[in-house]
C-alpha cells in the first residue's frame, strides 16, 4: 500500500471509523493530477468541470449551454461579440466578490498565456459594468461557446488576494470546493466553499488519492476508498462492498495514418515526414475493412467499450453512416490488388514498386491498452500481405522521431467539435498530436471553416457532418480514410454500494475527472 492512501486515512481515520460521518467525506482515486496544478490559464479544466472555480456557462446532460456564473448570454450578428450578463451573488472562497473584471482578466490572461485553452479567437475581453462582460472575437467561431463552458474564471491580478504566478497550487475560485492541502504525488485534500453559489455540496471533503493502478486495486479491496477508476482489464474482480459503474465515453483510441509520402522532409524539431505504405488510400481502406472492432472490444478492453468509426461517434456533429458493418477482407484484397500491391515473397507480403507493405504501428509504451490494439490489429491484416509493426516508445521518442513518418495509436474524444477542426484542418498539419499526418483536404477545409462561421452550433453540425463525408469527400472512412479508428472506452468505476453518482453523462477523452461534472448530485443512500 503505497504511503499515500496511509496518508490518507491517517488524516481521516476518525471519519472512516465512524459511520455517521462517513457521508461528510469520500475518498476517491480516479487519477488525473495535474503536471500543471489547478491553473484554467494553462489548461486545468480544458475538458469542463475545474471544481475550484466556476464557468461562465456550464454543459448540461445534452451538451448543450446552461447557466452558470452567467445568467443571460448572446453572440452579436455579425458573430463577432458575446455579451455575458453575470449573477450578482457570485463570491470567492475568500468571501469576496467575483465581478466582470475577473472575468475579462481571464480571458485575456488565458489568451496571452497560449495554455491549452485553446482562446487565440479572441480579440479581447472588457467588462462593460460589475456584472457585465463583453469578448470579442478576430473571426466568428462558434466553437468559441465551449470556453464560455471550460475555463475557470480567477481573480483579477489587480485585486487583493489575486492571480499570481503560484495560483496552479494554491488556487482561489468561487467553485464547490476550495483547495486544503495538495501533497504532490500523494493526495489532495479538499472542502467545501462555503461561499459557493449553488447548491451545498453533500459531502463536506473530498480526498483524491493519486495512486497507481495496484494501488488502487488493492485500497478498493481493503475498503479504502469510496470510488475508484478500475482499468477495463479488472472490472470483473471488483470487491464484495463495490459495484460497478459504467461511465459512456467518446474517449476513443485509433491509428492515424501519415498522410504524406516520404520526400525526405522533416518537421521543425528534425522529426521526418511521410510514408510511402500509409499514404496509398487502398492500404488505409483496406486496413480499415480488415479490423474486426468487435473482438478489439473484447480482446484489449475486456468488453467494456464499443467499436468506433470516428472521432464523435453518437455526438450531434458526427455522420451517423460512418460504419464498417462486418470485416470484409476479400473486399480489402480486391483494393489492394486493383491498386498495384502484389504479394510476392513467400510470406505473402504485398509489394508495389519495389516497396514492401510494411510500416510501425507506434504506441506509447507505458499504455498497455493501445499494446494490446496495436497487437491485435496487426494480426488481423497480416493476411491481407500488410505487415503493420508495434512498436512501443516513450512520447517523447515518439515526438522526436515517429509522430510524422510512422502510423500511431492515439486517442481523442471530446465535447467539442473543436476537436474536429484540429484534427483534420490542414492549418494545423504537423502541430502538435492532432494533424500529426499532415492531412490536407482543400474541401474539408471549407467545410470546416464554414461550421466555424455559423450562427450557431446547430446550425453548424450538417457543417461538421460534411467535412467528414459530403457524398463526394471527406476526412472519414468513405473518403480520405485518414484514421482507421477503433474502439470507444467505456470509463469503468468501483463505486461503495451506498454512493450514489446520480446520472452520469458522457466522458471525454480521459483528461482531468469526467466523472465529477455531476458531483452536486451524488449522494449517500446508507444510514
Amino acid at each position: 500500500m503505497r504511503r499515500s492512501i496511509i496518508l490518507a486515512l491517517a488524516a481521516t481515520c476518525v471519519a472512516l471509523s465512524a459511520p455517521a460521518l462517513a457521508k461528510e467525506q469520500l475518498v476517491l482515486a480516479i487519477g488525473g493530477e495535474p503536471e500543471q496544478g489547478f491553473n484554467p490559464l494553462l489548461g486545468w479544466g480544458q475538458y469542463g468541470n475545474p471544481l475550484f472555480q466556476s464557468t461562465l456557462l456550464t454543459r448540461g446532460q445534452d451538451l448543450t449551454p446552461q447557466p452558470g456564473l452567467a445568467t443571460e448570454w448572446s453572440l452579436s450578428d455579425d458573430r463577432l461579440t458575446w455579451t455575458l450578463t453575470l449573477r450578482t451573488d457570485v463570491r470567492f472562497s475568500d468571501n469576496t466578490p467575483l465581478t466582470a473584471d475577473d472575468v475579462a482578466f481571464t480571458f485575456n490572461a488565458a489568451a496571452e498565456a497560449g495554455g491549452r485553452a485553446d482562446l487565440s479567437a479572441l480579440e479581447s475581453a472588457r467588462a462593460i459594468d460589475g456584472n457585465t462582460v463583453e469578448l470579442t472575437l478576430k473571426a466568428p467561431r462558434i466553437t468559441f461557446i465551449d470556453q464560455l463552458m471550460t475555463l475557470g474564471i480567477v481573480p483579477d491580478a489587480d485585486r487583493d488576494n489575486g492571480y499570481s504566478e503560484g495560483y496552479g497550487r494554491q488556487p482561489l475560485g468561487s467553485g464547490p470546493y476550495q483547495l486544503v492541502e495538495w501533497q504532490e504525488g500523494e493526495q489532495l485534500i479538499v472542502e467545501r466553499n462555503p461561499y459557493f453559489y449553488g447548491p451545498t455540496p453533500i459531502f463536506e471533503r473530498l480526498v483524491f488519492l493519486f495512486t497507481d493502478e495496484a494501488a488502487t486495486l488493492s485500497a478498493a479491496h481493503a475498503g479504502e476508498v469510496d470510488l475508484a477508476a478500475v482499468p477495463q482489464a479488472l472490472a470483473n474482480n471488483l470487491p464484495s462492498q463495490m459495484q460497478r459503474v459504467i461511465m459512456k465515453s467518446v474517449d476513443n483510441r485509433g491509428i492515424l495514418f501519415p498522410m504524406q509520402p516520404d520526400e525526405g522532409e522533416q518537421a521543425a524539431n528534425g522529426a521526418p515526414i511521410g510514408n510511402d505504405v500509409t499514404s496509398d488510400l487502398a492500404i488505409r481502406q483496406a486496413v480499415n475493412l480488415a479490423l474486426d472492432r468487435e473482438t478489439l472490444v473484447d480482446v484489449a478492453l475486456n468488453g467494456f467499450g464499443r467499436p468506433a468509426f470516428g472521432p464523435a461517434d453518437g455526438l450531434p456533429w458526427s455522420q451517423e453512416g460512418e460504419k464498417v458493418a462486418a470485416p470484409n477482407l476479400a473486399r480489402a484484397n480486391a483494393l489492394l490488388d486493383e491498386a498495384g500491391w502484389v504479394r510476392q515473397d513467400e510470406d505473402g507480403l504485398r509489394f508495389k514498386d519495389g516497396q514492401p507493405a510494411r510500416f510501425r504501428l507506434t504506441y506509447p509504451s507505458s499504455d498497455t491498452t493501445r499494446q494490446q490494439l496495436a497487437q491485435v490489429s496487426a494480426e488481423m491484416v497480416r493476411p491481407l500481405g500488410i505487415e503493420m509493426q508495434p512498436t512501443g516508445r516513450h512520447w517523447d521518442e515518439i515526438q522526436r522521431e515517429a509522430l510524422h513518418q510512422d502510423a500511431i495509436v492515439f486517442g481523442f474524444g471530446s465535447h467539442s467539435p473543436q476537436e474536429v477542426y484540429y484534427l483534420f484542418h490542414s492549418e494545423h498539419a504537423g502541430f502538435g498530436f492532432y494533424n500529426s499526418g499532415y492531412y490536407a483536404n482543400e474541401t474539408v477545409d471549407k467545410h470546416l471553416e464554414a461550421a466555424q462561421a455559423a450562427a450557431t452550433p446547430e446550425a453548424a453540425n450538417p457543417l461538421w457532418q460534411a467535412a467528414q463525408w459530403d457524398g463526394d469527400t471527406g476526412y472519414g472512412l468513405q473518403g480520405d480514410t485518414s484514421w482507421a479508428w477503433m474502439v470507444n472506452l467505456a470509463h469503468v468505476y468501483a463505486t461503495h454500494r451506498c454512493l450514489d453518482l446520480g446520472e452520469l453523462g458522457v466522458a471525454p477523452h480521459g483528461h482531468g475527472w469526467p466523472i465529477t461534472a455531476n458531483l452536486l448530485e451524488w449522494r449517500w443512500s446508507c444510514d
